[in-house]
């Protein structure tokens, strides 16, 4: 082994990658390294499978050639890194592995140069060894890295992204970075906050997005702007969120929505192909909100398989059942027909009751089985036969099939009935290993919070109304107290934004903007945002809409969700070299930590939190 610190006795210049050698390069002298990822000790005789970032080759060392060389690699185990030089020779046709690309020939060392030794990994980095925690390969996320699982992410990650980069170039696109220290203008999540040194108690932000600064670059006439921008936001986290994360973020000026949305799908199209090799649609569905919600109950809608929501509102009064009466006069009721559904247990069905109460604040979750009887059900006495003939009609339901109800309030009814949807189509393998892209269009403007009892935005307070319903956020913006009548009229109106899912995931979303200065103070006023805070908050992209601001408009797709998708991998944990916890943190640096008081100090900051 090399004394430490010493140069090593090679040149690497002469290095030739793993998965390069060939059988053309019989009887060729070559030089590869890498890690020793197996090896064989067969009595004279051994074998090691090097592996580097570009695959797996064979190396061979025989007592017959020589006996010290042997004697030295008999000390090699697993990750210990080497550079051997030897001569490439073809297998016998019985040793030929045809798993591997090189799997035709072998290296017979003549020289070996041990780099650097290993201590035993604490998690296995055999490729079909899945058996680690998530926490313990977090916590060696440097050896977990080297799978060849994680090692296919970085590439294809890098794929991805390089393949964006070529497109929008070509597209006329300028690749501009925008400020990760920024003014605190809260989207919706909670910003991170990082303490300026030189101006006592005051805070920067990370950004969110670069929502505000790309839209200035479009009044300072950039026309096109991209940015692969690492994002943060500080919010609960799931297996599709992170508190940092990659967005493919980008604007454009002079533009209508049809104009963004046929560059974006040719965008996507274009790079899954390249990365992932599945081919996506270059003219998605375009489905309403509307029928988005009333269809699957959500805004980002799985596609890949039917199931879709029945209305039952104005069926409720041809039962005797007090609960379907009441939810249809004060709410929504729905069904779900679910094809061969009846083979659920009653367990079954109380676990999935308990689960949409705990989760999705159901009061309940009726239901009847059709079977060759008919209806069957506790709640069966309450529906007339005329009742359950007009059920089946509707629903579509055959022997075989159950019939889910959800009867509250909409937001409860569509989060219910949605989620019940994906539950079961997963249970019961309804969903195809397919791609299935959909454009999501005519999102309301504004939604009601019924905790504020308040307007609050849809997508973000910058997103323009659809054209023919400015005058109506105009009128309101400019009323002193808002009529019952305004309020309906304000919950109808459009926007001019557009989110592009795939599979049932929400990859990217985006809208035409607000280029008028007083229309956006108009949509300010109405989220109860004042004069003086708008000016606070957001003074100068208010101040830059009232120097020429062209027609403007853009999207963001969320980098590691497509690669999830793409790699078909059951976190973004797994699509992101290093990831956080589901509590935020570093299993391997430790972070988030403290800091000491000298550091708090000179940030004019004291900590209230009780020591850990």
């Amino acid at each position: 082994m090399s004394e430490i610190g010493a140069k090593p006795s090679v040149d690497f210049s002469q290095r030739r990658e793993c998965n390069s050698v060939a059988a053309a390069d019989n009887g060729q002298k070559i030089l590869v390294t890498g890690w020793v990822y197996r090896y064989r000790d067969q009595g004279g005789v051994l074998f090691v499978d090097l592996r580097d970032r570009s695959g797996v080759v064979q190396v061979v060392f025989d007592m017959a050639v020589d006996a010290d060389l042997l004697k030295k690699a008999d000390g090699l185990r697993g990750e210990d890194v080497i550079c051997v030089v030897g001569k490439v020779r073809l297998r016998d046709k019985s040793a030929v592995n045809t798993k591997l690309k090189t799997g035709e020939i072998e290296i017979l060392a003549e020289s070996l140069e041990i780099l650097s030794k290993a201590k035993p990994s604490p998690i296995p980095l055999d490729e079909h060894d899945d058996e680690a925690s998530e926490e313990l390969r977090l916590e060696y996320r440097f050896l977990d890295l080297r799978r060849k699982a994680m090692q296919e992410s970085l590439r294809v990650r890098h794929e991805f992204i390089r393949t964006v980069r070529n497109f929008l170039d070509g597209e006329g696109f300028w690749e501009v970075e925008t400020p990760i220290l920024n003014k605190s203008t809260p989207e919706g999540a909670r910003d991170f906050l990082v303490p300026s040194r030189l101006n006592a108690g005051e805070f920067y932000a990370l950004p969110q997005s670069p929502q505000i600064f790309k839209q200035l670059l479009m009044v300072a006439g950039t026309e096109r702007y991209y940015q692969i921008a690492r994002c943060f936001r500080d919010e609960d986290l799931r297996k599709d969120r992170q508190p940092e994360f990659t967005q493919i973020d980008l604007e454009m000026s002079f533009v209508t929505k049809e104009m963004i949305m046929r560059l974006n799908q040719r965008l996507i199209a274009a790079a899954c192909k390249s990365a992932f090799g599945i081919t996506i649609d270059e003219e998605p569905q375009r489905m309403s909100y509307h029928d988005a919600m009333e269809l699957y109950g959500n805004d980002k809608p799985d596609i890949r398989f039917g199931m879709t929501l029945t209305e039952l509102g104005d069926w409720a009064p041809m039962t005797e059942f007090k609960v379907f009466k009441s939810a249809a006069e004060t709410g929504r009721l729905k069904a779900l027909c679910v094809a061969g559904g009846s083979a659920l247990s009653r367990k079954d069905i109380d676990d999935l009751t308990q689960w949409v109460m705990q989760d999705y604040k159901a009061k309940g979750l009726a239901w009847v089985k059709l079977t060759e009887n008919g209806l069957e059900s506790l709640i069966t006495k309450f529906l007339p036969e005329a009742a359950q003939a007009e059920l089946i009609k509707r629903t579509g339901a055959k022997v075989g099939d159950i019939i889910f109800f959800a009867g509250d309030r909409a937001d409860v009814v569509f989060a219910t009935l949605s989620a019940l949807r994906l539950r079961l189509a997963e249970k019961l393998g309804m969903i195809p290993d397919v791609y299935k892209a959909l454009w999501v269009v005519d999102f309301p403007l504004f939604d009601w919070d019924y905790e504020t009892n308040s307007l609050i935005s849809v997508h973000h307070p910058f997103t323009a109304p659809v054209p023919e319903d400015a005058h109506i956020v105009l009128e309101a913006g400019a009323s002193a107290e808002l009529s019952s009548e305004q309020q309906q009229a304000l919950r109808k109106v459009r926007s001019d934004a557009y989110d592009f899912v795939l599979n049932g995931v929400e990859i990217g979303g985006g809208s035409i903007r607000i280029h008028e200065s007083r229309l956006q103070q108009a949509i300010f006023r109405l989220l109860k945002i004042t004069d003086e805070e708008a000016q606070n908050r957001f003074g100068f992209l208010l101040r830059g809409l009232e120097f020429g601001a062209p027609p403007h408009g853009g999207i963001a797709f969320g980098v590691d969700r497509v690669l999830m998708l793409g790699l078909k991998r059951a976190s973004i944990r797994d699509v992101m070299a290093f990831p956080k916890t589901q509590k935020g943190t570093c299993l391997m640096s430790g972070a988030p930590s403290l800091v000491d008081e000298k550091q708090l100090r000179e940030l004019y900051l004291k900590s209230t939190a009780k020591a850990r």
